[in-house]
């Protein structure tokens, strides 16, 4: 079922409404927590959760299609060149599409994880909120489809946008990252070297 824009800003104001006087104060007081436009962001996630059928992956994540003609080691050497423009350590890769050629003797589908990561800047991040330690290491996902192949990561917008209001410096620092990250998306996606 696809509903309107209206209809969805009209029901997330009726859930958010309806949370608040079943919660009470604490709803109310966490409100007053989080970062300015949080409430626009999880709207943006609550859209693609209904467009993606209720995958949560759909809604907590970035894509982009690569170019054609663009190679999966094109898409390699562009992360890794913008990971060392913009101070960001790779701290691995895991090749699975090779292991599972290795492991079966069969051609398959091209997928490789590539892990990144600023230490002092993930150390920051979990002392201020420990949980945000299962996000560590930041990820990029390289997967062949039938259409080509796509870049995929964690939706950097949730953690700089949609939580508590992060204290100076943290706020630049998480907000580099983000930056990094979608500036990886973008230029590996077109095969901007």
């Amino acid at each position: 079922m696809k509903w309107s824009t209206g209809l969805r800003r009209t029901l997330i104001a009726a859930t958010v409404a309806s949370v608040a006087l079943l919660s009470g104060c604490g709803t109310i007081s966490t409100i007053g927590k989080l970062e300015d436009g949080a409430g626009a962001e999880a709207s943006r996630m609550w859209d693609r959760w209904v467009e993606g059928n209720g995958d949560i992956a759909v809604a907590t994540t970035w894509e982009r299609k690569v170019k054609k003609g663009v190679s999966a080691d094109d898409v390699a050497e562009i992360l890794k060149s913008v990971a060392i423009e913009r101070n960001m350590k790779e701290v691995g890769i895991l090749p699975l599409s090779k292991e599972l050629e290795a492991r079966t003797g069969q051609k398959q589908k091209h997928l490789t994880v590539y892990s990144y990561c600023s230490p002092t800047i993930a150390r920051e991040m979990v002392d201020f909120s420990p949980h945000m330690a299962a996000f560590l290491p930041c990820r990029i996902t390289v997967v062949e489809k039938e259409d080509g192949l796509w870049l995929y990561t964690l939706n950097m917008d949730m953690m700089v946008k949609m939580g508590r209001k992060l204290p100076s410096p943290l706020k630049e620092n998480a907000w580099s990252v983000r930056q990094t990250i979608w500036e990886m998306m973008e230029r590996a996606s077109k095969g901007e070297f």
